[in-house]
């Protein structure tokens, strides 16, 4: 598997990649349409926003070269001050390759990344038992709220450096839509 930076002519691939990925609704055992997976329409609306950071929006590749899973993370910010964060997300996987360590390896990747950058926190709404192994702790515990408040334990986050620094945490623009 080879992760790399996402190129413009991959965004069909990555649209396929979120639409296969969620193609379950939340909570549920029936399928969504195509048309009707708001995590690949999400996509197009973060690449044209004023969050898009480029060098944070990760494709995974298996063997024949297709892009099988993706990752990105956007500009978001903590208030009142208007400290830069991160929003990660979202994360897709092809079903056929999850299970394989794609997801993982694109966390780490990402995460190496904004560190590289330095970038100092990154949030988001996910899993504690998957988020958990990279280093996400309930937000409230680095003093960061949640756009919601019902998120609860669900929205986390990571400190990649400094201290840490709380607020209530601002997602990029597009993120309002869904």
């Amino acid at each position: 598997m080879i992760v790399r930076r996402e190129r413009p002519s991959d965004s069909d691939a990555v649209r396929a990649v979120h639409r296969a990925a969620f193609a379950l609704g939340p909570g549920s055992d029936a399928r969504r349409a195509p048309g009707e997976v708001p995590e690949a329409d999400l996509l197009d609306r973060l690449r044209e926003d004023a969050g898009f950071l480029p060098h944070l929006s990760l494709v995974a590749m298996d063997d024949d070269g297709d892009v099988v899973g993706h990752v990105i993370a956007t500009r978001g910010w903590l208030e009142p001050f208007g400290t830069a964060a991160l929003g990660l997300g979202p994360l897709g996987v092809v079903p056929a390759a999850q299970g394989r360590g794609t997801g993982t390896a694109l966390m780490h990747a990402l995460l190496a990344v904004a560190e590289a950058a330095g970038e100092r926190l990154v949030a988001l709404l996910g899993s504690p038992d998957y988020y958990g192994r990279f280093g996400f702790v309930p937000a409230l515990d680095l003093g960061v709220t949640a756009p919601d408040p019902s998120w609860g334990p669900y929205f986390q986050a990571r400190l990649l450096q400094g201290d840490p620094v709380g607020g209530a945490f601002r997602y990029a623009e597009p993120f309002s839509h869904l």
